[in-house]
């Protein structure tokens, strides 16, 4: 057995390649609401990538809104990363919520 690269592998597992297309950046703004009421500050998309962090991860949403920052960081990406209170307030009934975001983006 060759040690080097059975230790190589070993590490190699451990990495995590993480890249947004052109068309998940152009998603990731939110739309400007046409109805009466404030505007949205994080799109669907936004949300929903941010609680599937959560889920993969088994992280808290502080947690997640920190991994969001830092993944939007390293890919030197201007995104607004959604709160951990826009996180909380749509993660109650979040099956539906993924269920639903995810027919929309045609993740399903």
């Amino acid at each position: 057995m060759n040690w080097r690269e059975y230790d190589a592998s070993l590490r190699q597992r451990g990495s995590l390649t993480v890249w947004f297309t052109d068309e998940a950046i152009e998603a990731w703004r939110a739309e400007p609401r046409a109805t009466p009421g404030g505007q949205p500050w994080y799109s669907p998309l936004a949300i929903l990538t941010a609680l599937t962090f959560r889920a993969v991860f088994r992280l808290a949403l502080r947690q997640t809104e920190g991994l969001i920052g830092s993944v939007v960081g390293l890919l030197g990406l201007d995104l607004a990363v959604p709160d951990h209170t826009t996180l909380m307030w749509t993660a109650p009934g979040r099956q539906g919520f993924f269920v639903c975001q995810a027919a929309r983006f045609d993740l399903i």
